[in-house]
């Protein structure tokens, strides 16, 4: 940042901040425990290290990850964002499978509610309406045209 204020990475470092600060645009003065984070997981020297290669457009997105992942590693120093992530996973997962169960059940209320099909309120001369094949017949006749199956 320069001038009077030192950035948070510098007031922690304590060393004077130059008007070239690499941390400066991305370590405000007035929030001081997101570099302190970032600082504790990382170190400085390899944030320093890391913003340098990156291009300027790319480095606020960087520092967004960093401070994530720091703050994903201090709540579980072995996983990070990856121990998360995998836990999301497994709640999606159970969820799913709650909404399949939930599916189910309401398909068996709604099967004990409806009255039971009767052959026997039919015509039991009448068995056209479950013979007629006529739609699923014309795909399968289709297909039997187009290869013969003796030759």
């Amino acid at each position: 940042m320069g001038g009077n204020t030192p950035c948070a990475s510098c007031k922690l470092l304590r060393r004077r901040c130059s008007q070239d600060c690499i941390f400066a645009p991305f370590f405000p003065p007035d929030d001081p425990q997101k570099f302190a984070i970032v600082h504790k997981v990382f170190g400085a020297s390899n944030i320093s290290k890391m913003l340098q290669k990156l291009p300027i457009n790319q480095r606020t997105d960087a520092v967004s990850s960093l401070v994530y992942e720091a703050n994903a590693r201090v709540r579980d120093p072995v996983y990070g964002c990856v121990g998360a992530i995998s836990y999301l996973q497994n709640q999606v997962s159970q969820l799913k499978m709650q909404l399949a169960v939930a599916q189910a059940e309401i398909l068996c209320i709604q099967m004990q509610q409806e009255p039971p099909f009767s052959v026997l309120q039919q015509d039991p001369d009448d068995l056209s309406q479950f013979m007629d094949f006529t739609s699923s017949s014309n795909v399968i006749q289709e297909s039997l045209k187009s290869e013969s199956l003796w030759t």
